[in-house]
């Protein structure tokens, strides 16, 4: 058995294995099928989709759809803020939206927590 198979998309583990015509991850026992992971990532590269999957461009207005806490602010962000003009960028620890919250400021978003207005 000289064939090697993918790690798995989700966590890396190199301990796939084949169950049927699924691939499986024992770890995080995420289940894919083989020929849907290697396209889907060259071809979803560089694309920043907001929480309900939209794609996310520079100079968007998005709401914020959780409240947020921040850091030194007795109070957060609200859900339902608006902020306008945003821009992507590769940021720190999954944070690639910069913008300026009204009362709060310059900061960097996750897009997991927006949603395009």
């Amino acid at each position: 058995m000289t064939e090697t198979l993918p790690p798995c998309p989700q966590c890396s583990s190199p301990y796939t294995y084949e169950m049927g015509s699924l691939l499986v991850c024992p770890e995080c026992a995420h289940e894919w099928a083989p020929t849907s992971a290697a396209p889907a990532s060259t071809a979803e590269e560089g694309v920043i989709r907001d929480a309900v999957g939209n794609v996310l461009a520079d100079g968007d207005t998005v709401t914020v759809i959780k409240s947020l806490k921040v850091k030194g602010s007795p109070a957060g962000i609200k859900a339902g803020t608006k902020v306008r003009n945003i821009r992507l960028v590769d940021g720190v620890d999954g944070h690639d939206i910069d913008c300026k919250v009204d009362g709060f400021g310059a900061m960097q978003l996750k897009s997991s927590v927006v949603k395009k207005a």
